[in-house]
């Protein structure tokens, strides 16, 4: 499903220059979940961004699915993005003046999907994250647990090919993190392909395979 080969990515820091991957080899099988784990600094949350297209290397290639993604423009970029990907942030990135059926639609409307059917889904996919009582709240009426499971909704509404969540349990207690991750452990089930990223060691047992991150290199990538 994804192929990335000798993955630099490098930041400028005032006149100094940073390497945070360092030629990184990574490949994801379809059907995997995987996650990324590592010391704070290490670049997971890097990689991830390199991964899922929404960052580009300083260098080396990424394939997702047979394709180039070197060879496309920024443009095919985002269009790519949002037919065949979906994205899990720590912070949620809810729109907070639509209500959690509205959050969830956008996706779909940008696809060119019609208003009754994209509503239709992303009610189905609310009821699936166990929200179906919260249609028309607004994020700041529902808790952390339930703004995450509306982007978590919205993310896998138009079935992406691989679902990517950045510390998607950062921001919540324990029970409610567990809550997630049984979530997307139902996912994979039914075939979906994740990778994530997580500072809580004890969530890799969710995953199939755990690679970790020291300094900007895989020091470990090992099957659960």
């Amino acid at each position: 499903m994804i192929e990335a080969k000798k993955i630099v990515k490098k930041f400028k820091s005032g006149s100094s220059e940073i390497t945070v991957l360092k030629g990184v080899d990574f490949f994801v099988k379809d059907g995997e979940f995987i996650s990324i784990i590592g010391r704070s600094g290490s670049g997971k949350s890097t990689l991830m961004y390199q991964l899922s297209l929404l960052d580009r290397p300083t260098s080396g290639s990424i394939e997702i699915g047979g394709k180039s993604a070197d060879m496309l423009s920024d443009k095919e970029r985002t269009i790519f993005r949002l037919f065949e990907l979906g994205y899990v942030f720590q912070d949620y990135a809810l729109i907070p003046e639509l209500n959690a059926i509205e959050n969830v639609m956008i996706p779909l409307l940008e696809q060119g999907i019609n208003k009754f059917d994209a509503k239709k889904i992303s009610a189905k996919v609310l009821d699936r994250v166990e929200l179906s009582d919260k249609y028309n709240n607004l994020p700041n009426q529902l808790s952390g647990g339930e703004q995450q499971r509306v982007s978590i909704a919205r993310a896998m509404g138009h079935r992406p090919k691989i679902l990517f969540a950045d510390e998607p349990t950062a921001n919540l207690d324990n029970d409610t993190s567990l809550s997630i991750l049984k979530t997307f452990k139902e996912l994979h089930a039914d075939g979906q392909t994740i990778i994530m990223v997580t500072h809580e060691p004890e969530y890799v047992q969710y995953t199939d395979r755990v690679v970790t991150l020291f300094d900007g290199e895989i020091v470990r990538n090992e099957k659960n």
